[in-house]
């Protein structure tokens, strides 16, 4: 089995502000703000539009023959090209299933955004049969299939009004949760210099993710209670042997 968790973090494209706007000369903050103002008055929110996100994160838990790890792709000062390209090499490389929470409505559609921003290539990621038919009933692109299961769309039923978010629902069942840190703290933290307080986040988002995915999968009957045991067995040594603050905080705070 090959299968990754995966989250990303973002902040505004301030470069395609700047171009799109005409707002040379503009700090990064003034720029950002003129973007979600402009997005306030056209929608009444000021969530930006999925194109208008730059990455700075892509943390992955990857789970494979009898082994876990949880990291976040690239070094602390890589370039969003180099996150991306190595986030699509992975796919290339283990075809692996994937797993996330609003995958399909956020993290996905800005990857493919930004890979066509940095012309990353995705060929495996994009085959839907025409050279593996295998892919053909069973690809990444098919909101119904389970070479990408988005848990936040299916335990909705693919009902947005039934949808939950991650952090109360990893409360729900026991896990951490988000541990004082959320998405809407990232572009502060981003112009504070913090970009290891952000991949430490997008990794516990991560872990939340999969642990869900475990109770998921022992739910449709694809793990049994030695199983499921087993799993989180495997992740909370992981975690003790990797031995860093957040993974730390992240163990004292999941519930037996």
């Amino acid at each position: 089995m090959h299968c990754f968790s995966f989250d990303i973090e973002t902040v505004p494209d301030v470069e395609f502000g700047r171009r799109m706007w005409n707002l040379d000369g503009v700090s990064d903050e003034d720029v950002a703000k003129a973007m979600t103002f402009k997005q306030l008055q056209k929608s009444g929110r000021e969530f930006l539009p999925l194109h208008q996100h730059r990455i700075v994160a892509i943390s992955v838990a990857l789970r494979t023959g009898d082994s876990f790890r949880v990291w976040s792709l690239g070094d602390e000062d890589a370039d969003e090209s180099e996150l991306v390209a190595r986030f699509f090499d992975g796919i290339e490389r283990y075809s692996p299933d994937l797993v996330s929470w609003n995958g399909g409505g956020f993290d996905l559609p800005v990857l493919h955004y930004r890979a066509l921003r940095h012309g990353a290539r995705a060929a495996r990621y994009w085959e839907t049969g025409d050279s593996d038919s295998d892919f053909r009933w069973n690809n990444y692109l098919n909101r119904f299939h389970s070479r990408h299961t988005d848990l936040m769309d299916v335990l909705a039923g693919y009902q947005a009004r039934a949808s939950a978010s991650l952090d109360q629902t990893a409360v729900l069942l026991g896990f951490p949760g988000k541990l004082g840190m959320s998405g809407a703290k990232v572009w502060d933290t981003f112009l504070d210099g913090g970009i290891r307080e952000i991949r430490d986040y997008c990794e516990t988002d991560v872990l939340n993710t999969w642990l869900v995915y475990l109770r998921y999968e022992h739910m449709r009957g694809n793990l049994d209670e030695k199983g499921l045991e087993k799993e989180f067995a495997l992740v909370r040594s992981t975690l003790e042997t990797l031995d860093q603050p957040h993974l730390n905080e992240f163990l004292s705070a999941w519930q037996d």
